[in-house]
């Protein structure tokens, strides 16, 4: 019975970015709607550019963002493993020596020396790179008589024809085979390059779709090639769309983010991310942006995936954002925020009701705990827009009439608020608004925010009085602290 099988293959390189996180988040979906098996497999080859603890930040990553794997190196039971290229080594060299053996690659011992003087002479010649194959048809004798020298080994590739990358997303992609050269498989220590372990991997790891960025597309070939030449049968590829920033320039820190736990820090919610990574290069059938995980299954093919390149947009992302922040629990968005918090909150309103009030302007979480702080700390400065234009000196005044006022109503609720506030703007002759702004700007340093009678409930009559009669304290001495 065929079974859908991919993988993800990342390098412990660095952190998750958002590239390798939408192409597993892709692999993850395609084999859970197929009831298939994901696997994670560490591209280790590389040893010199390895940092430490890469690997377990790269796996958090995934799983921080809903992205569980079948089968991978955190696993002991998965029948294909191991599933580090560096554990796979017997492999690699068995299916070297068969190629060898069968004639269909060959030890090169030329030296760099030669090899850096024949790249000169095909630049001198305006010719590109390519090796000449200088030791593609040494005798068996000839080697033997090599035997200690340092040698590489190198596949041969076929000089005519076309190789066809039969792409399901972008469709049949040919390749002139004689832009190819012989290239290396194995090592001088004996140990596969990337193009020939991951090829390697996926056949004994029996992957059915190879689902990965379009950077990998120009390797597609050099891989087909070593599927041919030892018989094996060849996956399907699929080859995401790049991800540009808005002027098509390659996405950097300068357009947001770039790794998944830089995300975090700057409080985009992580489900709210997956979502986003989603709609990097696919659409749904029935145009719907906000999608769960499950709901992505269901609905996630490959034939909606674009082959044009998806453009990141740091806007469109804290939309998102915002849309979760707006539509998940209070109880969720109350400890997802916490961390952001550096104020204490041993005094105030209850924390999960300040969250629900707050959180409808704010798209983050930074924002979110920004919004929330005059619940638990008094303003100890005032936006200097607000101060010029509410806190005059016949401000006072009116702060001190709705501060008389508000000591005395019962109960202290929305309704009466509201009721207090137009009879002092009736009594004062002047409109709602001359009280509500200068109140607002009083009680939260800030000139937007949630409802004005919404928040001085939440607060409590102490706080709301106190805040007002410092406020107009400081308009009467002209003492008044701003922040722009």
């Amino acid at each position: 019975m065929f079974v859908v099988r991919v993988r993800y293959a990342p390098s412990p390189t660095g952190t998750l970015h958002i590239g390798g996180a939408r192409t597993a988040l892709f692999n993850y979906l395609v084999a859970r709607h197929f009831d298939g098996q994901f696997v994670l497999r560490v591209e280790d080859t590389d040893q010199s550019r390895q940092i430490p603890g890469s690997e377990q930040a790269m796996m958090h990553g995934l799983k921080s963002l809903g992205i569980e794997w079948d089968e991978g190196p955190d696993r002991n039971d998965g029948p294909y493993g191991p599933y580090r290229v560096s554990e796979r080594l017997g492999q690699h060299r068995a299916m070297a020596d068969r190629l060898l053996a069968e004639h269909k690659a060959y030890r090169c011992f030329c030296t760099p020396e030669q090899l850096a003087q024949d790249r000169e002479n095909r630049a001198a010649q305006g010719l590109p790179p390519r090796y000449s194959g200088r030791c593609r048809t040494l005798t068996t004798q000839e080697v033997q008589a090599r035997s200690g020298e340092r040698f590489v080994v190198r596949l041969k590739v076929p000089s005519e024809g076309e190789t066809v990358v039969h792409d399901l997303i972008r469709g049949d992609v040919r390749f002139d085979n004689r832009v190819f050269d012989d290239f290396v498989i194995m090592k001088p220590d004996y140990t596969p390059v990337y193009n020939f372990a991951v090829a390697i991997d996926d056949y004994d790891m029996r992957i059915s779709h190879v689902i990965r960025g379009e950077e990998h597309l120009s390797n597609t070939p050099k891989q087909i090639f070593v599927f041919e030449a030892l018989g094996l049968p060849i996956p399907q590829f699929a080859h995401l769309p790049m991800i540009l920033a808005p002027d098509r320039s390659k996405v950097s820190k300068r357009h947001g983010a770039t790794a998944v736990e830089e995300y975090r820090d700057q409080g985009i919610l992580l489900p709210a991310l997956a979502n986003y990574l989603l709609l990097l290069g696919w659409s749904s059938p029935n145009g719907e942006e906000i999608l769960t995980l499950s709901e992505a299954i269901a609905t996630f093919t490959l034939d909606r995936v674009q082959h044009t390149a998806a453009i990141y947009d740091q806007k469109k992302l804290e939309w998102m954002n915002h849309q979760y922040m707006t539509r998940l629990s209070v109880h969720e968005i109350a400890q997802s925020v916490r961390p952001f918090i550096d104020y204490p909150l041993t005094e105030g309103p209850d924390f999960e009701a300040v969250v629900d009030l707050s959180r409808e302007r704010a798209v983050n979480l930074v924002q979110l705990a920004e919004h929330m702080r005059f619940f638990y700390e008094a303003p100890s400065r005032y936006e200097s827009k607000g101060v010029a234009k509410h806190f005059t000196d016949q401000t006072a005044d009116l702060l001190d009439a709705v501060a008389k006022r508000l000591k005395t109503v019962t109960p202290w609720d929305h309704d009466h608020l509201v009721q207090v506030y137009d009879d002092t703007a009736a009594a004062l002759n002047v409109k709602r608004a001359a009280l509500i702004h200068p109140t607002r700007l009083a009680v939260t340093g800030r000139t937007v925010g949630p409802g004005l009678f919404e928040l001085i409930t939440l607060l409590g009559r102490d706080a709301v009085v106190e805040r007002i009669n410092t406020a107009q304290n400081l308009i009467r001495r002209h003492q008044i602290p701003t922040v722009d």
